[in-house]
């Protein structure tokens, strides 16, 4: 897109493109996202981004009306498999708060030097810059729907000290954390504006575009391993329900399945949200948990690109009309998808009854984190399980959000059992790989870089069995 043609989006509020590029306004040091409600700028006082990190680094502050913060992320990171696009992903999934900007550099095997320079050269952001951003964001969440003192607030969000929780608080939102605190239990009145002590944390998972989420939930029930996850409710009301291991404690989810979105009247479909309440042994697990599950019910999907693609496909166009918006869900958790794409469900209830962590505090039917592959290779040594086991365990087999998908794909032929087809499943499952072709299957070429929507379309419409 030219800078004219993102004046235009900007001009007519269009939602698609929240996420894929930001817009500030140089008379009022603001900077919003495309379908920003306020009255529209001249375009010569308007400056355009990339990220939201970037326009912060050039001075200007976040639009409260709309929220640029809280936009889906650029699905450009999630097809891309170059560096920059797996660095992304890492700073998303928390690796510069974990561990560092070195720590980010050696999982992408470059000098720490040659990453800054090539996320600031696209982005107009370095590491540092993007996590920041990020970190700001979760504060924000924290501050406006819990309440935890501001003190474990700041540490919460991945700051190094309350003094820098300050200050980019005030940089970002020209507001203290006391100040947003405030207008958020002024905007939604006392009662609602923070969750009760031990309610968990509430949240809105945004996304792009149309959603189908009866499709999303309906898989997600098919696969549901007891102990770990359950879904309960009638079809359009469902709540899914599941733990997680994240790197400082583990978690349990609740996400409610919302269907329908409200629509512009000019056909375009703005997006919506999936409602989602989190609860955390420990609360700098946020921004990693809400990564993880953006990816498993694949929010950061651009769905207008994939429709237009695939609609124009002979066999997929009825397919795609039936249902616009159709997503490919993730993971939260990749090597357990790996282990379950080899097992299957019934293999998988097995190991999380005989190896799985009971929780400290079980909650009703979710009773047991997933077994870790350390876990699964020392009690299962023998058989292919035990060799993706040890696999993961050692790291011979990356699947992190910033692996390359092309070395993983090799080193899990290279495990005994591991077919074409089970790999293919962990290409898109636990690496959230778009373009995935079922092994030995003729597609056309059109349908790249859409593959593994295609075959999601093909599997809900009752033609192909992805197994």
């Amino acid at each position: 897109m030219d800078e004219d043609t993102r004046y235009e989006a900007v001009r007519s509020r269009d939602g698609r493109f929240d996420g894929v590029f930001f817009f500030a306004v140089e008379t009022t040091g603001i900077y919003c996202r495309p379908s920003c409600p306020a009255v529209t700028p001249k375009r010569h006082n308007v400056r355009f981004f990339p990220t939201a990190a970037a326009a912060q680094g050039s001075g200007f502050r976040a639009c409260r009306r709309c929220r640029p913060d809280a936009v889906p992320g650029s699905a450009e990171w999630n097809v891309r498999a170059d560096a920059v696009g797996r660095a992304m992903r890492l700073i998303a999934d928390g690796v510069v708060d974990r561990e560092g900007v070195a720590g980010l550099a050696a999982r992408l095997g470059y000098s720490a030097r040659q990453v800054q320079r090539q996320l600031t050269a696209e982005l107009g952001a370095g590491p540092v810059a993007l996590a920041r951003a990020q970190r700001a964001h979760t504060a924000r969440v924290l501050l406006q729907t819990t309440e935890l003192p501001v003190t474990e607030i700041a540490f919460a969000s991945g700051f190094a000290s309350v003094r820098q929780f300050n200050d980019t608080v005030r940089e970002v939102y020209a507001s203290t954390p006391t100040e947003l605190r405030a207008a958020a239990l002024r905007g939604r009145g006392a009662s609602r504006g923070r969750a009760a002590p031990g309610a968990g944390i509430p949240l809105r998972l945004a996304y792009r575009g149309p959603y189908q989420a009866i499709a999303v939930f309906d898989q997600l029930a098919a696969e549901a391993v007891t102990g770990v996850e359950e879904i309960s409710g009638a079809p359009g009301g469902r709540t899914y329900r599941r733990t997680l291991r994240l790197p400082y404690g583990t978690g349990i989810v609740a996400v409610e399945e919302r269907t329908g979105a409200p629509s512009t009247g000019t056909g375009t479909h703005p997006g919506g949200w999936l409602d989602a309440r989190l609860h955390l042994t420990d609360p700098r697990d946020l921004t990693t948990a809400v990564q993880r599950l953006r990816r498993l019910f694949d929010l950061d999907a651009d769905p207008y690109a994939v429709d237009e693609r695939l609609g124009a496909d002979p066999r997929l166009g009825p397919l795609v009309a039936a249902r616009p918006g159709l997503r490919s869900p993730g993971a939260v958790d990749p090597p357990e998808a790996a282990v379950r794409a080899l097992v299957g469900k019934e293999g998988a209830r097995e190991l999380v009854l005989r190896y799985g962590k009971v929780l400290d505090a079980p909650c009703g039917s979710l009773t047991h984190l997933f077994p870790e592959p350390a876990v699964l290779a020392e009690a299962e040594p023998d058989g292919p399980l035990g060799a993706l086991a040890a696999a993961l365990a050692d790291g011979t087999v990356r699947l992190d959000p910033g692996a390359d998908r092309d070395n993983a794909q090799e080193a899990l032929l290279a495990l005994p059992g591991m077919d074409p087809a089970t790999v293919a499943a962990v290409r898109v499952r636990a690496l959230g790989d778009p373009d995935v072709a079922p092994p030995g299957a003729e597609v056309p070429d059109g349908w790249r870089p859409w593959r593994s929507y295609a075959v999601r379309h093909l599997c809900a419409a009752g033609e192909w069995n992805d197994r």
